[in-house]
């Protein structure tokens, strides 16, 4: 299955799930993190637009979701992950099992929300890692390292197959040039305005369920670390391959409040997301 490229761009679509990507780009002098944003390796920087309906071709404005116009590919991935997810998540009242290509978008997202009810946010990311694993053969992680060693080389490869393999998920993204480590390479992906983010609206879904558990089982389980970097305040993010991951204690995003007007889950009153501390 991990033989050739092939069978690496179906590793990248199961790890699609890893629920990545936000957001407060690091302080200046934030250590371990260079960051500097170059230009889109198709030259044209638009990226690919994963069947975005809006009609300027691009995400909409911050406070607004993006209109989509999801295909069989993506159907099937939403069903396909919502699906594994199932068995983690509370049932509610409005909450039902649905069949194969039932799932669309909004779905997927209420099976996350579902998911975090009633767990503290390591068993969250517990969740997410147990997901992932459930979507591997056995074995699978050992083979990853063997195929992609962390070098350069495996950063840009793994970068690249990120913007066609993760678009059902996150939306529009481009390859960037970014610095790690004193060298210039081209393993950086800019999310424009992540889908799961702005579909969520939660600080506590976007790390919990994507941000952490995605950089830990790159990081942990295959041996090539990855940085996620999500920005709260147009809700892109910044991924980085090769890039050594902060504790959370460090990274930014532990001390991030709560998206007050747009998240139905939100505290008003607490200076952190409430998912963050728990």
């Amino acid at each position: 299955m991990y033989i050739g490229a092939a069978a690496a761009n179906k590793l990248m679509v199961v790890l699609s799930s890893s629920f990545q990507q936000a957001v407060q780009f690091p302080p200046a002098g934030f250590n371990g993190y260079r960051y500097r944003r170059r230009r889109s390796i198709n030259n044209g920087g638009g990226g690919i637009r994963c069947g975005i309906a809006e009609a300027s071709g691009e995400p909409a404005p911050f406070g607004q979701k993006t209109k989509y116009n999801d295909g069989l590919f993506e159907k099937v991935f939403m069903t396909l992950f919502a699906r594994k997810m199932e068995k983690f998540a509370a049932h509610t009242g409005h909450s039902q099992k649905k069949g194969w290509l039932e799932y669309d978008y909004e779905s997927f997202v209420d099976v996350s929300k579902r998911v975090m009810q009633g767990r503290s946010r390591l068993q969250q990311q517990q969740v997410v890692r147990e997901v992932l694993l459930s979507m591997l053969p056995p074995g699978a992680p050992a083979q990853f390292r063997k195929l992609f060693p962390p070098t350069k080389w495996a950063a840009e490869f793994n970068a690249a197959l990120t913007v066609p393999f993760f678009h059902w998920l996150v939306g529009p993204s481009e390859v960037v040039e970014v610095e790690v480590d004193g060298v210039k390479q081209r393993s950086g992906v800019h999310i424009k305005k992540c889908r799961y983010l702005e579909n969520s609206g939660c600080v506590g879904m976007c790390v919990n369920m994507c941000k952490i558990p995605t950089q830990d089982f790159f990081t942990n389980e295959f041996g090539l670390p990855l940085t996620m970097t999500p920005n709260f305040e147009d809700m892109s993010c910044e991924m980085v391959y090769g890039q050594v991951p902060p504790s959370f204690e460090e990274d930014p995003v532990a001390k991030q409040p709560c998206f007050a007007d747009i998240c139905s889950m939100a505290n008003p009153n607490s200076s952190v997301c409430p998912k963050l501390q728990a």
